[in-house]
């Protein structure tokens, strides 16, 4: 009983260690997963503009498709290694600014 209780805190702490391993593994990511990351932000951006246009052309409010669009705009972007596939993240962002800078221009005027 005396003999196995070292064993124990041995075996808790190599298991803590354990697990501090695993989370820095997780947090250092690859080219690949910043590059996979970076794109489905981009997707999302992009699915909400979808959803303004869609909203503006049935003539619908647009105001929680806006609020989405500034949610997907403020999400920490990945940076890559691709100079083109940054090129058009900051082409869709663009967008997405002008979209939200409309529509509070719209708001001051009315």
């Amino acid at each position: 009983s005396r003999e196995s209780a070292p064993s124990a805190k041995a075996g808790a702490v190599g298991g803590v260690s354990s697990v501090d391993a695993l989370l820095a593994l997780q947090a250092t990511e690859g080219p690949l997963e910043r590059r996979r990351r970076a794109m489905g932000r981009a997707s999302r951006i992009l699915d909400r503009l979808d959803e303004i246009k869609l909203s503006m052309l049935g003539g619908g409010a647009t105001g929680a498709a806006l609020q989405d669009l500034a949610q997907a705009v403020r999400e920490e972007r990945a940076e890559t290694d691709d100079t083109g596939l940054e090129g058009v993240l900051n082409e869709i962002e663009t967008r997405a600014a002008v979209e939200l800078a409309k529509a509070e221009m719209g708001r001051v005027a009315a």
